[in-house]
């Protein structure tokens, strides 16, 4: 996951000031907002990715199809979504982007099938995220050597956690600190 650590300098997000509301009674919200990573990896192919809404937080789930072991993640904010393998820029909008990696590859790694249908700088395939409280959009960066990268835009720089259930790594973003 090195390519991970590799920004470039041409921001479209940067954090916002904002005042956010008091946290829901019972809302969870000392998560923090740094990079966060785990190395292992499965070596399955992605299936699927979808988006849900909690009292909460906001949620991206990340199918990994088959997986038996830990997942190999990165999450972290970043000033700009640059896709992995070629650094070129990509918009994505809100007041901050969370990049996501996942070491899973959206193809079958034996025969190069694409098992999960995203493109390069567009929305997530089946993933609308208009009406959710804290999530803004969500793009496709790439996949390249074995995983794949998606950019979160949130609408300000908020605690998130990562956590792993079975085959799916959940991203979940809190609503506010």
């Amino acid at each position: 996951m090195a390519a991970a650590g590799v920004l470039g300098a041409a921001g479209t997000a940067g954090s916002v000031p904002h005042q956010a509301p008091a946290a829901a009674a019972g809302c969870a919200t000392a998560w923090g907002s740094r990079v966060k990573s785990a190395v292992d990896a499965d070596g399955k192919s992605l299936k699927n990715i979808t988006t849900s809404q909690g009292r909460c937080y906001d949620r991206m789930v990340f199918e990994v199809g088959g997986a038996t072991k830990r997942l190999g993640y990165r999450v972290g904010y970043v000033d700009a979504f640059r896709r992995d393998g070629s650094g070129d820029a990509m918009r994505v909008a809100g007041g901050a982007i969370l990049q996501v990696f996942v070491s899973a590859p959206s193809c079958d790694p034996n025969t190069l099938r694409q098992t999960y249908r995203g493109r390069a700088g567009k929305p997530l395939p089946g993933v609308n995220v208009t009406g959710y409280r804290t999530f803004r959009d969500a793009r496709f960066g790439s996949s390249f050597e074995g995983q794949t990268q998606v950019g979160l835009g949130v609408r300000a720089r908020l605690p998130f956690r990562v956590t792993q259930s079975h085959d799916k790594l959940i991203v979940d973003v809190a609503h506010s600190w």
